[in-house]
């Protein structure tokens, strides 16, 4: 009897990742659970997805991707735990709030290690064994950070918005091998990246931005409220793994949805004045120093 598909997928030990991971157990693949701390947080997996602890389609491998070393030895131990994978789901994030200004540059150094310079060498690793296998998905899971850059967050939207770039290229780079490459823009989902717990705070709430960061604060706490589970978007996930185009990109919630219209539609200078709307900015000039 042939073994069922393989999907690897990094972060599965809480949020997208840990809901996408007990869906896919559910629905009969071997999930590779790449995490930080594999030993609790393939616990956390098992209870979640209702699994015995003897069952072996549930295979935990630690990854940090911010280091190297660890990336290679995950390589390794996915190839030999089920060989080629048939899915690689790059999940793993952080996040932080802050703006350009406040935000130190190891910020941006960890940020980009940990959503492009990381996967990037997974992938490099696993491609061999995936391009002889002559079949496969590769899914980067963006989010609306990704699509347009968003003020408190430029550290957060550029490496999103990277990820998407490299998505691109690698898809037409890998389709003649068989492979595909899909992209999932993900919308506000009830995670604990979202929340105070998830994100790293660099915002000085009595300097020059702090008007800035009251008005983000109270829409991003109200868009909050309204928050999906994220087994909802573990069942997209579950249907871009699917996907048989080279490459792909499906936004996954109906906000992402609709800033995805409105980047196709408006012009750079309309997207940014609705932008500046949606999130009750100031207006232009409205914190310059008085003369």
């Amino acid at each position: 009897m042939a073994e069922p598909p393989a999907v690897v997928i990094t972060g599965a030990s809480r949020g997208l990742g840990l809901a996408s991971a007990a869906h896919l157990y559910r629905r009969g693949w071997r999930v590779v659970a790449a995490m930080r701390s594999p030993d609790s947080g393939l616990v956390a997996l098992r209870a979640t997805a209702g699994a015995a602890a003897e069952d072996s389609r549930l295979i935990p491998v630690q990854l940090d991707l911010t280091d190297a070393a660890s990336v290679e030895a995950a390589a390794k131990a996915i190839e030999a735990a089920v060989g080629p994978p048939r899915a690689l789901v790059h999940n793993a994030g952080i996040s932080a709030a802050g703006t350009v200004e406040e935000t130190p540059i190891d910020l941006w150094q960890r940020m980009f290690a940990t959503h492009v310079f990381g996967p990037v060498l997974l992938t490099k690793a696993l491609l061999p064994a995936m391009r002889a296998a002559g079949q496969g998905r590769i899914v980067m899971i963006s989010s609306q950070g990704g699509v347009r850059g968003m003020p408190e967050i430029a550290a957060y939207s550029a490496a999103k918005g990277a990820l998407e770039r490299w998505a691109e290229s690698l898809a037409s780079e890998v389709a003649p091998f068989g492979l595909g490459v899909t992209v999932l823009v993900a919308g506000t989902f009830d995670t604990d990246i979202i929340t105070d717990a998830g994100t790293s705070d660099h915002r000085d709430l009595s300097g020059p931005y702090a008007a800035l960061h009251g008005k983000v604060d109270r829409r991003g706490r109200a868009a909050m409220r309204l928050a999906r589970p994220p087994e909802q978007f573990a069942a997209a996930l579950a249907g871009a793994l699917e996907d048989r185009s080279p490459f792909a990109r499906h936004a996954v919630g109906p906000d992402a949805r609709m800033l995805m219209v409105a980047n196709r539609l408006l012009s750079g200078k309309a997207l940014h004045r609705v932008t500046r709307l949606a999130l009750g900015l100031p207006r232009s000039g409205a914190l310059r120093a008085p003369e």
